[in-house]
This record gives structure tokens, sequence and C-alpha cells, in this order.
């Protein structure tokens, strides 16, 4: 069971069985302003037909009985029905028919039998009128429906009808308003007409009429329209006499009809195919009446063929925009406005091949396959790119041309252009990555293709191979990403891999020569540092020049090599030369850098030649200041040596240039003494007060005068002990080697100690007292080393001694002491024991002058 449908105060029960048309149509109606025959008021019922209908629900809801649609299409207070027409053209698929449709609307007076004419003619739905209940408005606006079985899609118009009493009347805006309407988007209009209306000059047809002309006044450039009268009831009067009549009648509504200074002299057939056609009466001659509808029904078929039924379908709008041109049309209307039909056309053309390109663009963003190449391009290179994608966009063009074919060419054309630039600008990006992807990929494939080629080959050659491979691949990359459908400038991409393949081989060219010059400044600077330092320690006349010598060799085999090795980098001539005088260069500045590090520490080595000059003999051997010496002279030597250091020292002298400041440092502070001057205080020019020496550039100066000065009184000063401690060493040595009194005193002595001597011959024990007084004066001597404590001074000699002197003698008794006491030894004993007692006592006198031998070694 189908749910009832309730329309005002009929309600129909829609059901599986379908209802006979004696129980759904009542008769045929007419106007309240020409009334039909009495035989049309009533009808027998009649037989269903073989085909079934489908019935509609309140608000214009589609309800189907077997294959007929509808819907109402404006109500009656003139709101377009959007929502419905939408359903309705899914429900027939009305968009999948391009041009190839037609509308068919019916005008006429109101309760003329229109709905049922329409119900029998194309099998449709509409609302039928009870007879029986009286005669009243039973369509209210526009209802829409699709004719069954017929070709091509016929969508069939069932206006409200004119001249009744619910709108009064005054009230005819909405007649007019859906006859322009009717007139604006059907290719046949039926005018419903009584017969017996014909000839009369109040017949209800004729204010209907000069409406259709009327509003057709208002369509710019309008297509030519068929006007299909239907003559209703037709008498016994052959139709040929009547055609005539009414095309009279036609002709003088036209003429009466204001027109447009345009339109003045246009004849009625510019804009309108007349064509006549007479029905029987339904109720009287139901059999006939089927059949003339029929046959008239045929007509339909195929009606916009040529020669079909149809009028001219110059502003015809493809099927799929019918739905949005309708409600520009009503739109338009209800403002009372003109209708310019050509303008509309472009209009609706415009926004339909509109929406299919933004469909077609939400259909392209949404393919799965498109989706996976934008996620793979964000991550890397994607092969085949440019032919799958101009696959997707063929695909999607055309299915755009499919769809808007029957739009405006010139519409159509430039929509899809925008489509297409539209497509491209979502494609665009994604080609931009494919781009910057195969250009990362291909300076990858440089940068690792160059490593290894620099193994085998020089640096210029494996740098112009690479790069001529590269760009060839590049291009074939470029090739296969190229899109059909536009040509996108790839020569910025490229220009770009240049730049960075150019920049790579650039950094790599100077990271290469950095090593190399690195190298061979690493091989120079260990040729030049330690033998520039030996001659510099060495600092003679001769140093300077065998450093230049030095500098000039090796500088020589570096720059040689370096050369050589540059020459698979073909570089240009003001380049290599750059790196060759670098190198050059650098040799200089090892050598100054050098020479600046020995300056600042000229002071120990001028102290260390001093020292060596002055405490070491020609043989190198360590001075021994025997007094023979002449400390003076080998002083001034040593310094002489040391200021020859200093001079060397002064000054870079890597260019042949002569100098005095030797001259100068030996002048001032060597020879102390110049002729007529006998102190250096008064002088009245100092040398070495000055911040630069002579000849010689401040960039080349390594210690200043005034600074040779500061370091040669700081040198003397500490140099000055050491000739001290010489001179104090000579002089002790003489002291040493003279310890015999003079020869006038070994005289007095012998003249003076003549009586003590003869006492000492007369009395032995006297020597013995002497000799004991000598042995312990010599112990004394030996443990407190006298003489080498007065070879510091006298005052610091006794101070020294009188300190010393208690404990020696305290530690000379005590081992006298022990001395003594210490038994015979072990053997000696033994040997007493056996021996007889007489033998004894010679044994013990001869061991005391033994003992006095022990205790005089002791002593000593």
């Amino acid at each position: 069971m189908f749910p009832a449908y309730k329309f005002g105060p009929f309600v129909w029960l829609t059901t599986s069985t379908t209802p006979s048309f004696s129980s759904r149509l009542p008769p045929l109606s007419s106007s309240s302003s020409s009334a039909p025959p009495a035989s049309s008021l009533s009808s027998p019922p009649t037989t269903p037909t073989a085909d079934s209908h489908r019935r509609r629900g309140p608000g214009g809801h589609i309800r189907e009985m077997d294959a007929c649609l509808s819907t109402q299409l404006i109500d009656g207070e003139g709101v377009f029905n959007v929502s419905g027409l939408e359903n309705f053209m899914k429900e027939v698929k009305l968009g999948e028919c391009g041009l190839s449709y037609a509308v068919v609307s019916i005008m006429g007076p109101q309760s003329s039998g229109k709905s049922t004419l329409l119900n029998h003619l194309f099998r449709t739905n509409f609302r039928e009128m009870d007879a029986f209940k009286g005669r009243s408005q039973t369509t209210k606006g526009i209802w829409f429906a699709k004719a069954h079985n017929i070709e091509p899609c016929t969508l069939v118009m069932d206006l409200e009808g004119t001249d009744g009493r619910e709108r009064g009347e005054d009230d005819t805006a909405f007649e007019k308003q859906s006859a322009l309407f009717a007139l604006a988007v059907s290719d046949i209009v039926l005018i419903n007409m009584w017969c017996h209306d014909i000839g009369r000059e109040q017949a209800a047809n004729k204010p209907l009429l000069k409406t259709v002309f009327q509003v057709m006044m208002r369509l710019f450039s309008p297509r030519k329209t068929t006007l299909l009268f239907v003559i209703r009831d037709k008498s016994k009067t052959p139709l040929e006499n009547l055609e005539p009549i009414l095309r009279e009648d036609i002709q003088k509504i036209w003429d009466g009809v204001p027109k447009p200074h345009a339109h003045k002299e246009t004849p009625l057939s510019e804009f309108f195919n007349v064509e006549v056609v007479g029905l029987s009466s339904y109720e009287e001659k139901e059999e006939l009446f089927e059949e003339q509808v029929a046959s008239l029904r045929e007509r339909f078929q195929h009606s916009i063929a040529p020669g079909g039924l149809a009028g001219d379908r110059r502003g015809v709008v493809p099927a799929s925009g019918f739905s949005f041109s309708s409600q520009q049309f009503w739109k338009v209307i209800k403002e009372n406005k003109d209708l310019d039909l050509p303008a509309h056309k472009v209009m609706v053309a415009t926004v339909r091949c509109e929406e299919i390109g933004n469909e077609k663009v939400a259909s392209f963003t949404a393919d799965e396959e498109w989706q996976q190449f934008e996620e793979a391009l964000q991550n890397d290179y994607v092969p085949g790119f440019g032919k799958k994608i101009s696959g997707l966009l063929d695909r999607c063009l055309s299915e755009y041309d499919m769809e808007a074919i029957y739009f405006d060419e010139g519409v159509r054309t430039s929509k899809r252009h925008q489509l297409e630039s539209k497509l491209l600008q979502l494609v665009n990006p994604a080609y931009q990555n494919l781009m910057d992807h195969l250009r990362t990929r291909t300076l990858e494939a440089f940068k690792e293709s160059f490593d290894k080629s620099l193994q085998k080959e020089g640096f210029a050659v494996a740098a112009r191979d690479c790069t001529q491979v590269l760009l060839e691949k590049f291009d074939k990359g470029s090739e296969d990403a190229s899109i059909r459908q536009v040509k996108w400038d790839q020569s910025k991409v490229k220009d770009k891999l240049k730049c960075d393949i150019e920049a790579h081989v650039v950094s790599v060219r100077a990271t290469k020569l950095s090593e190399l010059c690195a190298k061979y400044m690493g091989q120079l600077t260990k040729a030049l540092a330690d033998p520039v330092e030996s001659l510099l320690d060495s600092a003679s006349e001769e140093t300077w020049p065998a450093i230049r010598k030095l500098l000039q060799r090796e500088t020589k085999t570096a720059v040689s090599g370096l050369e050589s090795a540059m020459a698979s980098f073909e570089l240009d001539e003001a380049t290599q030369e750059e790196l060759l005088l670098k190198l050059e260069c650098h040799g200089r500045n090892v050598v100054e850098s050098k020479a600046k590090e020995e300056a600042g520490r000229v002071l120990i080595r001028m102290k260390d030649r001093f020292s060596t000059l002055f405490s070491r003999d020609a043989d190198s051997m360590p001075r021994v200041w025997t007094g023979k010496e002449d400390i003076k002279a080998i002083t001034k030597t040593a310094r002489s040596a040391s200021m020859k250091l200093l001079s060397t020292m002064a000054a870079i002298r890597l260019d042949e240039d002569c100098d005095k400041i030797e001259n100068t440092l030996s002048l001032a502070l060597v020879d102390t003494a110049r002729p007529g001057t006998t102190d250096r205080s008064i002088q009245s020019f100092d040398p070495l007060a000055s911040s630069s020496w002579e000849r010689v550039p401040e960039e080349k100066t390594l210690i200043t005068p005034v600074q040779c000065k500061s370091l040669w009184r700081q040198f003397k000063a500490e140099t000055e002990y050491t000739v001290t401690q010489a001179i104090a060493a000579q002089e002790a040595n003489k002291r040493n080697n003279n310890w015999l009194p003079p020869p006038w005193a070994l005289a007095a002595m012998a003249i003076l100690g003549f009586n003590e001597f003869m006492t000492l011959l007369k009395n032995p024990l006297y020597l013995g007292v002497i000799f004991v007084v000598f042995l312990v004066g010599k112990a004394m001597w030996v443990q407190l080393d006298i003489a080498k404590e007065f070879q510091n001074g006298l005052l610091p000699a006794l101070l020294s001694l009188s300190t010393k002197f208690v404990p020696t003698i305290m530690n000379i008794l005590k081992r006298l002491a022990d001395e003594g006491q210490r038994p015979a030894a072990p053997e000696r004993q033994r040997e007493m024991e056996l021996q007889p007692k007489s033998s004894r006592n010679v044994v013990a006198s001869t061991a005391e002058p033994w003992r006095l031998k022990r205790l005089a070694v002791f002593i000593i």
C-alpha cells in the first residue's frame, strides 16, 4: 500500500491497482464565459486505457504510478519550486538529454479541459476537475510532468486557466506572467479553445490571444514558437472551413496588439508557426476523441527533428541548464522586466558551464590517482608524471566537453579555457615540486659522479663532462615531466640547476686549490722554519744572504710543484698568478714570522752567545781562570758577538738593501771611547735615540734603536755578574798559586828564627809537638776547606769559619778518642799470645810507633 495524498477536498489512495480513466478523469468542462453544450456536462464511464499514470500530492511532491512523473513548478502565489524541479530532473534524468528534449505547454480558459487533454495526449497525471461538484479552479500555478513514451524526452506544463473567477476580473498579472514564461521556455504552446468560439467577437480565446501576443513583444529576439490551436468539441463544420476563420481572427488580434517600432511591420509568421487541429467531444464521441488524440500524439513523436512540430530551437538551453534557466526566466518576469533570450542563453550557458567546470575541478582534486601523485611528490621525484597527469587532464576536459557540448559555443570554449587554467593551477605546484625534486636529484647525481671522476680525470675535464651528462639527463627528466596541455617554461629551473652545479664546482675547486696551497705552504713552512731559526741563532754577516738564498730555493721548488698541480684545473692566468704569488708571499711570511719570533727572544740569545764565548775557549772547553787570561778582551769579544746578533735581529733583510745597523750599534754600544771624548754622558748626539733605522722601512724593523739600547743595557746588567765572577776567580787562583811568603820574608825568618831552630835541634821533643800541631792544623785546613772559603772574600770567609771552627775541633777530638780506645786487631792479639814473653815486650815496644803512625794518618 502507498500512502494517501490529500489535495484540497480530494484524496487519492495510491495502490498497486491502476484505476481506470472513468474513475480518474472528469468530463471536459468549459469556461464560465462560454458554456459548453449540455451534453458535455456529463459523460458515461469509459474503459480504462492500457497506460497507467502518476498522481501528485500537496506542495508539488512527486508521486509515482508506473512511469509518469509530475511536480508543481510555480505555485499560485508565484513562488518557484526549486527543490521540486531539481528532484524532478534527477528522477527523469533530464540532465543526460542534452538538447534532445522538448517543452510543451497549454493555455486556455479555466475549466476548459486542459488537464484532461494533457492526461490523454501525454498520459500524464495532472489533477482534473470534478464536474459533479461544480465548476471551479482546479490547476493553481504551473504544473510540470514528463510525457510517457514520447521521444525525445518531452516535458509538459499545465498552466493555470485564464479568466477564472477566483482571481477576479482585474487580477491578470499572473496570467501574463505565466504566459510569458510559457512562451520563453516552450517549443510548442497548445491553445485550448471551444469550436463555438470561432468567429465570435467576445469569445473567451480572444483575451488569451491578445495576452499571448502582448507578452511576445517583451521577448528580445524571440525564437519562433509553434502555436497549436486545439479546437475542442468540433461540430460538423469541416476543419477546412473553420481554419481560415480562426487564422483571420488571429491576424486581427495580432494587428491590433501594440508593437515596438522595430516590429511595426513584422508579420505574425516571423514569431509563430500556427497550427490548427480539431478534436471531437470527449463526452459524446469518446472513441473518436481517443483516436484523434492518438493521431495527434504521433505528431509529438520526434517533434524537434527537422520538419517536426517544434519551432525554432535557437534559444533552447541544454537540459542540464533547464532548471537554472527556468529560475532566471521567472525571476526576470516577476521583476516585470523584458526578457533578452540571447543574453539569457549566454547567461545560462555561463552559469552552467561554470558549474560543470567547478564540478570537474572538485572531481579532479578528489581523484584518488591525483591524490596519490600529489602525496608522492611531497617526498620524491615521480617518473612518468607528465604522461599520467596529461591523461587525467584529458579525461577531465573530455567529461566537461560531453556535459557542456550543447551550451553556447563561445561560452563553452571560454569556460573550458578557464577550467583548463584552474586544473593547471592545481597541477602547477605539484609540477614545481617535481621539477625541484628533479633538480635536487640531478645535483646529487652530479656531485657523486663528479667525485668519482676526480679520481680518474683532471678537475676541469671531469667538471665539464659531468655537467654535460647530467644536464642531458635533466632535459630527459623535464621532457618526461612535461604536460601535453601546457608548455611551462623549464628554463628557470634549468638555469638554477646550472647555477647550483657551477656553485658546487666552484666550491670543490676552491677546496681542492685550498688543499693544494695548504700542502705546498706546509712543505714550504717545514723547509724554511728550522733552517731559518738555525741561521738566525748563529747570526753573522752571512745570515741574511743565506736566508735569502734558502728562501729563493725553497720557494722556487714549492711554486714549481703547485704550478704543475694546478695545470688540471685550467685556471685563468690571473688566478694562477694570484695563487703562486700567495705561495711566494707565504714563504716570506714564514721567514718574517720566524724572525719576529726570534727577535722576541733576542736577549736570551745574546746572553747565551755571550756565555758561550766568555765561558768556553776556542776548543769549546770550559775556561779555567788561571790568571793568564785577558778577561777584558774576552768580554769585549763576547759582547761584540752579542751585538752582531742584535744587529742581525734588528731588521728583516730579505731584499738586498744595505743598512748601517751594525755600524750604528757598534759605535753606540761597543766602541765606548771616541777620539776627543772621554765620557759618553756628555756626547751631544745619541745614534740610538730614534724609533727607526736609517734606510730601513718601518714594516721591516724588528727591534727599534731605542729598544736595542734598552736591551743592551739589560744585557750588560745581566752579564756583569758573570764577568765579576770571572775576575774574582782569577784573583783567587792567583792567591792559591802564590802561598809562599816573599824571599825577604824567608831571609828574615831564617835570621830571626835561628835561635829557635837551634833549640829544636837540641831538644827533639819540640819536633814531636810541632809535628802534632802541624797534623792538627792540616786536619783543620782540610776539614774547614779554608782555601775555598777565602775565594768568596775575606769577610765572608771569616764569618763562615767562625761558625764551623768549634764543631770541627770537637769532631776531631772525638774521633781521636775513639781511635785510642779501639782494641788491637784479633790476628795481632793472637800472635802476641802465641809468642814467648820476652818477645812480647819487643813486639809491644815495636807497636808504639805503629800507633803513632796510625794517629798521624787519622789526623791527616
